[in-house]
């Protein structure tokens, strides 16, 4: 016969636990009515030839992509291809809506162009012209990047203007999609402004984005979250050109 002691241990042991209370850690769970934009600068664009000035589309510069822009371009679209985004916005220069037109021919999209996601205006030194300036290291270039700011361009614009029509223009964007997610086609400059306002950041935090880069931003009942920056996973295979 089983003395009481061990009995006693075997129906402790085999009595169910107590109910406890556990928490996962928490993952980030957009709202309803949350819109999600993929902010894409184009792929690499041709080289500047100051025998052949880039052409100018609204005084903006306005090359073609470069081979190497070609190639970045399709494994952008190989990316994307069963990703689900809603909608695709382009800008009126032709980087953009070269680089999003392998992602429309793989998805059956059309693309619609919003002129307030254009890169910055640089007043005199368009056509090509700040790409030699930078090379030559032209007096200005210094204090562009010194103070942050391409408005010491003589006619160049400013950082409160590229951010303000930015991010104004994604505000309409999401109010026409919302819950919606959006690939936007967009310029170097302008996605630095964005996530610099979006991070209270200083200006030039990110302008380092590469071209055919993904980064991702969330607007959320009126507040932004950055949820990605300069994603170039799909280029991989093109960092030797």
């Amino acid at each position: 016969m089983e003395n009481n002691k061990d009995l006693a241990l075997d129906e402790k042991n085999t009595r169910p636990e107590e109910p406890r209370e556990t928490y996962r850690q928490v993952k980030f769970t957009p709202t309803s009515g949350t819109t999600t934009f993929l902010l894409i600068r184009h792929g690499e664009s041709a080289i500047a030839d100051m025998a052949h000035p880039f052409p100018l589309t609204e005084g903006r510069s306005d090359p073609p992509l470069s081979q190497i822009g070609v190639l970045q371009s399709q494994a952008l679209a190989a990316r994307l291809a069963s990703y689900p985004f809603d909608e695709i916005y382009v800008t009126q220069l032709r980087r953009t809506q070269e680089t999003a037109s392998t992602l429309c021919a793989v998805t059956g999209k059309e693309w619609t162009v919003e002129k307030n996601l254009v890169e910055i205006f640089m007043g005199e030194w368009e056509g090509g012209i700040y790409r030699k300036h930078i090379a030559d290291k032209h007096p200005l270039t210094e204090k562009i990047f010194t103070e942050q700011r391409f408005d010491v361009i003589p006619g160049g614009e400013s950082n409160s203007s590229v951010t303000t029509r930015a991010v104004k223009a994604l505000e309409e964007i999401a109010a026409l999609h919302e819950g919606k997610t959006i690939a936007v086609f967009t310029h170097s400059v302008v996605i630095a402004n964005v996530l610099a306002f979006i991070s209270k950041s200083e200006p030039f935090a990110f302008l380092g984005n590469d071209n055919a880069s993904i980064s991702e931003i969330v607007l959320a009942k009126q507040k932004w979250f950055l949820r990605r920056f300069n994603d170039t996973a799909h280029l991989e295979h093109l960092k030797h050109l």
